[in-house]
This record gives structure tokens, C-alpha cells and sequence, in this order.
């Protein structure tokens, strides 16, 4: 398990779908400059401002939309991870 430090979240990537109205899977073979779709599997303890420990609000199992190209890639126990900062999280999906 990978346990962020400090800001930090660990995202699991959600593969986004393209469906038409009739139910077809489309490929979407270009590139998007639009946000992306995660899962929170681990949260670091927070950001530390003034000398008091700002928590993250984030929880494990939250879906969550981030920044494009933003974060950094990693691979551990053959699964891929984003390793992201907090501040990069836009939104959480409910």
C-alpha cells in the first residue's frame, strides 16, 4: 500500500466510457485537455501552514475530478497510481 506523505493523494484512475444515446462504446483516440476521472485510495495527512496541520478533506473511496497532466505516475504491486497534490483535485464526484 502507498502511503502519501504530507499534501499528497493517491489516485487510482477511472477509465471514462464515451456512450452514445443508443448505448455504443465509442474510443476516444485524442487527447483531451479536459479534467480526469479518479478514485482516492490513500490521503496524506495534510499541509502544514502557520505551524498547525491543515487536514486534507478527502477519504479513501471518493471519487474525484483533477487536473489534467497533473501528478505523477507510479506502478506498485502491478496496478498504476497518480500521485497527486491536493490542490490539484477540482472536485469530488457524488
Amino acid at each position: 500500500m502507498l502511503k502519501p506523505l504530507h499534501d499528497y493523494v493517491v489516485l487510482e484512475k477511472v477509465k471514462e466510457e464515451v456512450k452514445t444515446e443508443s448505448g455504443i462504446l465509442l474510443t476516444t483516440g485524442q487527447a483531451k485537455d479536459e479534467p480526469s476521472l479518479g478514485l482516492v485510495t490513500a490521503v496524506g495527512p495534510g499541509k502544514v501552514d502557520n505551524g498547525t496541520l491543515v487536514p486534507i478533506e478527502l477519504e479513501p473511496g471518493q471519487k474525484v475530478i483533477y487536473k489534467k497532466y497533473s501528478g505523477t505516475e507510479v506502478k506498485h504491486e502491478k496496478k498504476d497510481y497518480l500521485l497527486i497534490s491536493a490542490n490539484d483535485i477540482l472536485a469530488i464526484v457524488e
